[in-house]
C-alpha cells in the first residue's frame, strides 16, 4: 500500500533530537531517508557529546540500536564530508534528492561548501531545511543553546510551575521535538506542496525558539488583548483553579481533572458528593475551600478506582501514567501507539507507533535503525560508483 511520501528522497545530516525526529516523521510517512554519518568512532567533541547523551560506546552506539525509534525507516551511509571524495558523493546525492535536513550552526554548511546556494544551483527543486536554536537571522543566531534556553527566551518557561516556586524544567519535548523537529517536518511538507505549484524548491529556516513561541499563540493573543501577564500556576490551564488540576490518590498516584465547562464541573461535584459547590465554579473566594475538599476526597480511593467512576460520569478525567504503565493502556493499544517489531536475532523490540492515521495511505515502520554505513555500498552503487572506487575511498577513510 502506498504511503503519503512514497518517492520522496531525503538526505539526513542531523544527529540530536530535533533533526532526527523531523526525519523520523518523514520516514514514517514513506520517504526514503538516507542518514549521512561520519565514518569511524566518535572523536573530540563528537565523542564528548555522545558520552553526555548516554550513547558513548563501541561503534554500535544507541544511535544504531534497534531500540532507537529516531533511526527507524532510515538508511545509513558513512561519508567524510571534509574529503574530496565525500563531497563529490554528497553533491551527486543532492542532485537526485528532494529534501535535505541539517542542524549545523548558522554558517557551518557554507564553510563546508555544502550549503543551499551551492546545491540549489545544481538542483533547483531541492528543499533544504535547516534546524537551529535561534534561526539564521537576528542577534542570537550564533548563540549556543539547548531546549531550556529556547523555551526561556520564548516565554514558555515562565508559565511552567507552581505559584511562588522556581519554574518547572520540562523534559526536552517543547523546543527540541515540538518547536524544532515537528515544525521542521511541517515546513518540509509545506515546501513539497509549494514545489508542486512552482516547480522550485526553497530554503526552510526552522528556529526552535520560533517554534516554541508559536506554541504560545493563544496565550500571547490574550496578553495582547488585555495586557495582563499570566503568572505560572495562576491561570485556569496550569493549576490556578481546583477543577483543572492534579490530585494525589490513595495509592500515591495522580488523577487529572479538567472540568472547566459548567456542565463538567457540575458532574464532578455530584460524583464527589459536593453538589453545594456547583454554583461556585467562578467564585474565587471559594477556590481554596474547593481545592482542599477535592484534595482530601481524592485520597479516599485509588487512582484507577476514581478513573472508573469519573470516566462513566461524563467528566474530563485521566490517569497520570508513568512510562512503564503507558504500553498497557487500552487506548494506547487500540490506537497502535506502542508497536512490537522483530529485531536482530528474533528479539522483540517495542517502539512508539505512527501518530498520524491515514485512511488510504498509512505510514508504517518498515525497518529498524541501521548500523553506521550499512547501506553505503548499496546507495553508492545506485549512483554509478564502481567497487574499485568504493574500496579505494574506504581505505582512505572517505567512506565507511
Amino acid at each position: 500500500m502506498a504511503a503519503p511520501l512514497d518517492g520522496i528522497k531525503v538526505l539526513d545530516l542531523t544527529k540530536l533530537a530535533p533533526g532526527p525526529f523531523c526525519t523520523m516523521i518523514l520516514a514514517d510517512l514513506g520517504a526514503e531517508v538516507i542518514k549521512i554519518e561520519e565514518p569511524g568512532p566518535p572523536t573530540g567533541r563528537r565523542a564528548q557529546q555522545a558520552g553526555a547523551a548516554g550513547t558513548r560506546g563501541p561503534a554500535n552506539s544507541f544511535s544504531s540500536s534497534p531500540y532507537n525509534a529516531l533511526g527507524r525507516n532510515k538508511k545509513s551511509i558513512g561519508i567524510n564530508l571534509k574529503s574530496g571524495a565525500g563531497k563529490e558523493i554528497y553533491f551527486r546525492l543532492a542532485q537526485r534528492t528532494d529534501v535535505i535536513v541539517e542542524e549545523y550552526r548558522p554558517g557551518v554548511a557554507k564553510r563546508l561548501g555544502i550549503d543551499y546556494e551551492k546545491l540549489s544551483s545544481r538542483n533547483p527543486r531541492l528543499i533544504y531545511c535547516a534546524i537551529t536554536g535561534f534561526g539564521q537571522t537576528g542577534p542570537y543566531r550564533d548563540l549556543v543553546g539547548h531546549d531550556i534556553n529556547y523555551i526561556a527566551t520564548a516565554g514558555v518557561l515562565s508559565l511552567l510551575g507552581r505559584p511562588g516556586q522556581p519554574p518547572t524544567i520540562p523534559h526536552n519535548l517543547l523546543a527540541d521535538y515540538a518547536g524544532g523537529g515537528m515544525h521542521g517536518a511541517i515546513g518540509v511538507l509545506a515546501a513539497l506542496v509549494a514545489r508542486n505549484q512552482t516547480g522550485r524548491g526553497q530554503y526552510v529556516d526552522i528556529s526552535m525558539m520560533d517554534g516554541s513561541l508559536a506554541l504560545l499563540a493563544q496565550s500571547f493573543s490574550s496578553f495582547f488583548a488585555n495586557g495582563k501577564v499570566p503568572h505560572r500556576g495562576e491561570t485556569i490551564f496550569d493549576g490556578g483553579i481546583p477543577n483543572y488540576n492534579v490530585y494525589l490518590t490513595k495509592d500515591e498516584k495522580y488523577i487529572t481533572i479538567a472540568a472547566i465547562e459548567p456542565w463538567f464541573f457540575a458532574n464532578l461535584c455530584r460524583a464527589l458528593g459536593r453538589e453545594d459547590f456547583i454554583p461556585h465554579e467562578y467564585d474565587s473566594s471559594k477556590r481554596a475551600e474547593i481545592a482542599r475538599v477535592f484534595t482530601e476526597k481524592f485520597k479516599t480511593k485509588t487512582r484507577d478506582e476514581w478513573f472508573a467512576i469519573l470516566s462513566k460520569s461524563d467528566i474530563c478525567a485521566g490517569r497520570m501514567l508513568t512510562l512503564d504503565e503507558v504500553p498497557g493502556d487500552p487506548q494506547v493499544l487500540a490506537r497502535d501507539m506502542i508497536v512490537e517489531l522483530e529485531g536482530p536475532g528474533g528479539r522483540k523490540i517495542k517502539q512508539v507507533g505512527v501518530s498520524v492515521k491515514f485512511s488510504d495511505t498509512p505510514g508504517s515502520i518498515r525497518s529498524l535503525a541501521p548500523q553506521l554505513g550499512q547501506h553505503t555500498d548499496e546507495i553508492l552503487g545506485e549512483l554509478g560508483y564502481s567497487k574499485d572506487e568504493l574500496d579505494r575511498w574506504r581505505e582512505s577513510g572517505a567512506i565507511k
